[in-house]
């Protein structure tokens, strides 16, 4: 009995130094584990609703601020103007635009917590792992952490919207009192269209339109731009940025082509602009006198894609092309000039951005437009 009392005494000790030094605490560490794990499980889907959430604001506040700088670009098209309306207008701009920036920031910064919340869910289920091994168990399986996600946007598209912003600003607190109208017409209108087209390609390029045709389209007019940039390039007249981006400098070169060619200086560009640009082109011989006008080629694309165009795409200004830009037009509300300028691409792009929220479709008709 002595003996079995004894034994029994060192059964008991035992137990008690175990509980001292924690040899049934892996049940528990487990549980911890498992209780991290969960935590910050929940955490990544209320960050992911969160960057959701905040993306969406972003595409609305882009959206309003595009409007209005679409609106304020109108200015100059009312039937008398006047500088005070270009500084009126001018001041509807800053709410809608800190809005803007703002929601991009949030945007930003809600990713950026998608991605912290990510790594703690990693480290979380490592540490789980490494407890449901315990100390005499096979290495625990380490969580590779998942990578950083890629930016919202491009830089360069950032950087392009940045730029812009300057540059429109720079347009708007050079007009003052005494500035003429003519002048300030110049400084400010092309300002402003290549403001709207470089918030535009950001708003496609955020996720603001998932439409994969309203992308396409958006894409093909900034093919046009950009082939028509290296067309006036290519003749001598345009010495910036081949951004695909309808501004002040592209503005410019075509004003000098149509200078140079005795036509009207409009800054648009119509089919003896277009002509003239390709007799350039041509006189100065070499490769690029054996190649159609580009810009002409993208034109027909663009309208082929609108279901504007159903001729070749081979480069050559036509009448029929003519009426296909003018029935383009007056579905986007602008003047039918058959003439592709700043006015006609912004509403262009105006409707692929107003995509994201259509409106309710029409009740069928035996005979249904384009």
């Amino acid at each position: 009995m002595a003996t079995g009392r004894a034994g029994f005494s060192l059964v008991v000790a035992m137990l008690a130094v175990c509980a001292l030094v924690g040899c049934s605490q892996s049940g528990s560490d487990v549980e911890r584990a498992q209780s991290q794990v969960a935590a910050k499980e929940k955490a990544l889907s209320e960050a992911q609703a969160a960057a959701k959430s905040a993306s969406d604001s972003f595409c609305d506040a882009a959206k309003t601020y595009i409007e209005a700088l679409d609106r304020y670009a109108d200015v100059l098209t009312d039937t008398a103007p006047t500088v005070g309306d270009v500084t009126t207008a001018g001041s509807d701009l800053s709410k809608p635009r800190d809005a803007a920036f703002d929601g991009a920031e949030a945007a930003v910064e809600a990713q950026q917590k998608v991605d912290a919340a990510a790594q703690e869910l990693a480290a979380a289920q490592t540490a789980l792992a490494k407890a449901s091994a315990g100390p005499t168990g096979s290495p625990a399986t380490t969580v590779t952490p998942p990578p950083t996600s890629e930016p919202l946007v491009p830089a360069a598209t950032v950087d392009r919207v940045k730029k812009a912003d300057e540059e429109f600003t720079a347009a708007q607190q050079s007009i003052t009192d005494q500035t003429t109208l003519a002048d300030a017409s110049q400084r400010f209108n092309s300002a402003a269209v290549a403001l709207e087209f470089a918030w535009l390609r950001l708003f496609a390029e955020a996720g603001c339109i998932p439409d994969a045709q309203t992308a396409q389209a958006q894409e093909a007019v900034t093919a046009y731009v950009t082939a028509l940039q290296k067309d006036l390039a290519a003749a001598g007249y345009y010495g910036g940025a081949v951004d695909g981006i309808y501004g002040p400098q592209t503005v410019a070169a075509v004003e000098e082509l149509q200078k140079a060619s005795g036509l009207p200086v409009t800054g648009a560009v119509d089919k003896a602009t277009a002509a003239a640009l390709q007799a350039k082109l041509v006189a100065q011989g070499g490769a690029t006198a054996q190649q159609e006008s580009a810009t002409t080629a993208a034109i027909q694309q663009t309208l082929k894609l609108a279901g504007y165009w159903d001729g070749a795409v081979d480069g050559i200004w036509t009448p029929a092309l003519t009426e296909s830009l003018q029935a383009l037009q007056a579905q986007l509300g602008v003047p039918q000039s058959g003439v592709v300028d700043a006015a006609t691409v912004s509403a262009f792009e105006k409707a692929v951005a107003q995509a994201k929220h259509p409106s309710p479709a029409p009740t069928p008709s035996a005979a249904p437009s384009p």
